[in-house]
């Protein structure tokens, strides 16, 4: 009986990669055995605060919240987001470098998002920011305001990265590539994460049904590729292959050690900047 099985509640975000990862898990196309999961699609920065209660079994998470979070959750060695030599962007309206943004009002998506790490590290300084929900940004940088209060760019995540175009606004800074520049890593944005109240037998259990939902989806690209386009705001087809391309891929099935090297150094500098606490990254091997 269903009601028997262990239930898992599994926190993602509304976008195509994450649907594309657990097209298998959401749509029963493999056998989970004792456990059966329930999906809540969520914006990333509510999970990382959700998971501060540790509201859900298995969570998406940000690698920045991670620092946070280390004593409730260990990070699956599946399911990452990595941009290799890509990843979040800062958007303006007109062409500018960062070095022109000193005094701006940048919007943000949240501040324990990898994005805002990643540019709180690139600038070497704290910014002005002003909050704002990840798939309002592109809007509110075109319109110059937020709230009443005036923006002067963004920090873009998700499919915002490939259609930032479409809205006229100019790229300012790739922090992917940044990071990789830096460090020759690819930058660990997302991880999903297990709660350790649930035992290492069964966090291995439930590491190794998201592995297969992974693997699925990549073998059966066309029909997870379907699921996930209805996540995809403003993308077309090939936009969110391209995009489920860029966040799914060999970085997924596991972070590897080049990897885990870079979580480990992302929250190592974060630390030394005076953003997070120090910590370990541990994984469910």
């Amino acid at each position: 009986m269903a009601n028997d099985k262990k239930l898992i509640r599994v926190g993602h975000s509304p976008d195509p990669d994450d649907a594309f990862m657990f097209y298998a898990l959401a749509r029963d196309k493999i056998d989970t055995g004792r456990y059966r999961f329930e999906h809540e699609l969520v914006d990333i920065e509510t999970l990382n605060r959700r998971a501060v209660r540790g509201e859900l079994e298995l969570t998406a998470i940000s690698i920045h919240a991670y620092a946070h979070l280390a004593e409730q959750y260990v990070l699956c060695s599946c399911g990452a987001s990595m941009g290799d030599d890509y990843g979040p962007i800062v958007v303006a309206r007109d062409s500018r470098t960062l070095e022109d943004l000193a005094d701006a009002t940048i919007a943000v998506p949240g501040t324990w998002t990898s994005a805002f790490l990643a540019l709180r590290l690139r600038l070497g300084r704290d910014f002005s920011y002003r909050i704002v929900p990840f798939d309002q940004i592109l809007d509110v940088v075109a319109q110059g305001t937020h709230d009443g209060q005036p923006i002067d760019a963004g920090l873009v995540i998700h499919e915002g990265q490939l259609t930032y175009r479409a809205a006229n606004l100019q790229l300012v800074e790739d922090l992917g590539k940044w990071w990789k520049s830096e460090t020759g890593l690819p930058l660990p944005l997302g991880a999903n994460a297990l709660r350790r109240d649930l035992g290492e037998a069964t966090m291995r259990d439930v590491q190794r049904l998201l592995k297969e939902s992974i693997q699925y989806a990549l073998d059966h690209r066309e029909d997870a590729l379907a699921y996930a386009l209805q996540f995809g705001r403003g993308l077309d087809e090939a936009a969110a292959d391209r995009f489920v391309g860029m966040y799914v891929n060999e970085w997924t099935l596991d972070f590897g050690d080049a990897g885990r090297e870079s979580v480990r150094l992302l929250l190592e500098r974060g630390h030394a900047a005076g953003v997070v606490p120090l910590v370990r990254p541990e994984f469910v091997e």
